[in-house]
C-alpha cells in the first residue's frame, strides 16, 4: 500500500510540480492539499490568490483542500497553533507525512522538520536540491502554466507582475533572481499542469502594493 501524504499547497508552481513528482512515485499517495488562507481577505496566504481559484485547482487535480484560516496579521505563535490543529487532524486520520515544494533553503527545511517531528510526523521534499534553472525549464516543458501573482519589488521590478511563467520570462529575469523565485522574489498561480483534469483560466486584474509586496489580482474566467 502507498503511504498517504498531505501536500503543502500554495497554489504555485513548486507545489504543482511536487504533486506531479509524488504522483509518479510508487511509494506515496497524495490524499489532500494543505493550504493556509488569510481569512480577512479570503485569499491564499502570501500568494494573494482568491479562494475561489484555489477551489478550482482542487477540482482540477481531484483532491480535497485542508484549509487553515489565519488571522491578519498573524503572529507566529498563532500560525503554529492553527497548523498544529491541522496536523492533529492528519494524525487522527492516519496521515504521518507532509510534503513540501521547497528547493534549497536549509533554515526553512529545518523549521518544517522540527515542527512535524514534535508531533510525530515526517516531511517529504520531492524537489529538494534540484538545480533551479533546469527545474524551471522542465516545469514549462512538461506543460505547467502559471502566472506571477506576487512579487517582492525590492528584488524584482514591478513590471513582472502578472506575467506568464514561460521561457521568455526566464530569459528576462535579472541574474540575481532565482529562476524559481526560491528566495521569495516572486510567487505564482498555476493555471495548468500535468495531472490537471482541466485548466483553470484566469485574466490579469489590478496590481496593488501591500505589506511591501506587489499582489496581482488574478480573476477567474
Amino acid at each position: 500500500m502507498k503511504i498517504p501524504v498531505l501536500l503543502s499547497w500554495s497554489s504555485g508552481k513548486d507545489s504543482a510540480f511536487a504533486l506531479y513528482e509524488l504522483r509518479r512515485s510508487k511509494d506515496y499517495e497524495v490524499v489532500g492539499l494543505l493550504t493556509t488562507l488569510t481569512g480577512a481577505f479570503d485569499r491564499v496566504s502570501m500568494h494573494g490568490v482568491r479562494e475561489t481559484l484555489l477551489d478550482r485547482q482542487a477540482l482540477a487535480v481531484g483532491l480535497p483542500v485542508w484549509k487553515v484560516s489565519l488571522p491578519y496579521p498573524c503572529p507566529n505563535e498563532e500560525y503554529e497553533r492553527l497548523m498544529g490543529q491541522a496536523l492533529g487532524r492528519a494524525r487522527s486520520e492516519g496521515i504521518r507525512h507532509v510534503a513540501f515544494g521547497d528547493l534549497y533553503l536549509e533554515d526553512i527545511r529545518r523549521y518544517r522538520e522540527g515542527r512535524l517531528s514534535a508531533v510525530g510526523m515526517e516531511c517529504l521534499f520531492p524537489l529538494w536540491h534540484q538545480e533551479t534553472a533546469a527545474l524551471a525549464r522542465e516545469m514549462i516543458a512538461v506543460g505547467l502554466r502559471a502566472r506571477i501573482c506576487c512579487l517582492d519589488p525590492r528584488q524584482l521590478d514591478r513590471s513582472f507582475a502578472g506575467r506568464e511563467f514561460d521561457l521568455a520570462l526566464l530569459e528576462a529575469l535579472p541574474d540575481r533572481v532565482d529562476p524559481c523565485g526560491e528566495r521569495g522574489e516572486f510567487h505564482t498561480f498555476v493555471t495548468d499542469a500535468p495531472g490537471f483534469r482541466d485548466p483553470v483560466p484566469v485574466k490579469v486584474g489590478e496590481s496593488i502594493e501591500r505589506d511591501g509586496f506587489v499582489f496581482t489580482d488574478l480573476e477567474p474566467i
